[in-house]
């Protein structure tokens, strides 16, 4: 059954260090009273964002933080885009939070979406061996994913997330209205992840994105919150199980080893998001091969992704690359990739038996074919 919000938060057990907040609103007016009610000595509060988000919302963040707390803050901009989600970067941070004095007892704000997210995190896991921080993701990628979850990181020449930590944050804090100011290709690529979480474990709340595109679509206040709320309350259960991905968590990579390779193969010129659903895609095409799933399962899941303007077929992709590139993932287990496939629609297992030409065949399946 698909849940509705209560009191606007949902708390997420931290690994046996207690449980963080993950706070759902309209505006970023009780951020500061959130902190606050931490019950931590901050002092200083820098401000990680990025060049897209800090004209839009930094100082509206600043200004209420500002009121009544006596935090000293002060803001770091890093440049937008994936490309820029590299130690180079993380460096520049490093450097801003040394000159400005911040310690162990100072906290960080991750304010944006996933890149943003996850280089202020891995920061914060890493600068002077740990300092606080708290999520504030202003996209829908970062609301429904990645800020949920504790995994931070940055890129390593080209490869995804190939340098990072696992490291909680003491409070996430989501102000939904700034899906609002998303562009198209932006906030459906964020749909991707949500669409993924009923696919792996909860069909009821996969038919109830179907029941409710229109609503989605039109990014309907009350639709949005429910369905974030129930999206974050999956993930996290998978967290809360294996916060650190030693088996059910990694259930979460369902569509990232195919759509991974795809994002660095395309030279991420496709957003994350896009990428994932040609990985759903591939995936649900090897789960009916390996007859796990139907036929008509595979195309209902496939099709489905149209209706939220997202991919399922992809052009001047090479599948002898993507088979290159997927051999290179993280999630490589001795020689096989280990893969997450489909049994049926809403339950997801770990696979190690796909096949070379497994994956060669599920990319030649999603490549653009042009019009019949």
């Amino acid at each position: 059954m698909v849940k509705h919000v209560k009191d606007n938060r949902l708390s997420i057990n931290r690994d046996g260090a207690g449980a963080y907040d993950i706070v759902y609103s309209d505006s970023f007016d009780q951020l500061g009273e959130e902190i606050g009610a931490l019950g931590r000595a901050y002092k200083r509060i820098c401000i990680v964002t990025d060049s897209n988000v800090r004209p839009l919302y930094a100082e509206s963040v600043r200004g209420v933080l500002s009121e009544g707390t006596g935090f000293e803050i002060s803001i770091f901009e890093l440049p937008a885009g994936e490309e820029n989600k590299t130690l180079d970067h993380v460096r520049d941070v490093y450097a801003f939070l040394i000159d400005r004095k911040l310690d162990r007892k100072d906290l960080l704000i991750a304010l944006g979406g996933g890149v943003v997210g996850d280089m202020c995190g891995f920061v914060a896991a890493t600068y002077l061996r740990g300092i606080d921080y708290v999520q504030v993701p202003t996209t829908l990628l970062a609301q429904c994913d990645s800020s949920v979850g504790g995994k931070t990181g940055v890129d390593f020449d080209g490869y995804k997330n190939m340098v990072g930590a696992f490291n909680m944050p003491v409070l996430i804090y989501m102000n939904l209205s700034t899906l609002k100011t998303l562009d198209d290709r932006q906030y459906y690529s964020g749909f991707a992840e949500v669409m993924k979480h009923g696919l792996i474990k909860d069909d009821k709340f996969y038919g109830w994105l179907i029941e409710n595109m229109y609503e989605i679509c039109d990014r309907d206040y009350e639709t949005l919150k429910v369905m974030i709320y129930n999206n974050c309350l999956i993930k996290g259960k998978v967290v809360e199980a294996d916060p650190t991905e030693k088996g059910e968590r990694a259930l979460l990579n369902f569509g990232h080893t195919i759509g991974h390779s795809i994002e660095k193969a395309s030279g991420f010129k496709l957003l994350h998001g896009e990428c994932v659903a040609l990985g759903c895609v591939a995936a649900a095409f090897i789960s009916w091969h390996h007859k796990l799933i139907s036929m008509e399962e595979f195309y209902e899941i496939r099709d489905m992704f149209v209706p939220f303007n997202l991919p399922i077929s992809v052009e001047n992709v090479d599948p002898e690359e993507i088979l290159k590139i997927s051999k290179s993932d993280k999630k490589m287990s001795g020689d096989h990739v280990r893969f997450i496939l489909l049994d049926r629609i809403g339950n997801a297992l770990i696979d190690e038996t796909v096949t070379d030409q497994d994956i060669l065949d599920a990319v030649t399946e999603i490549l653009w074919k042009g019009e019949d």
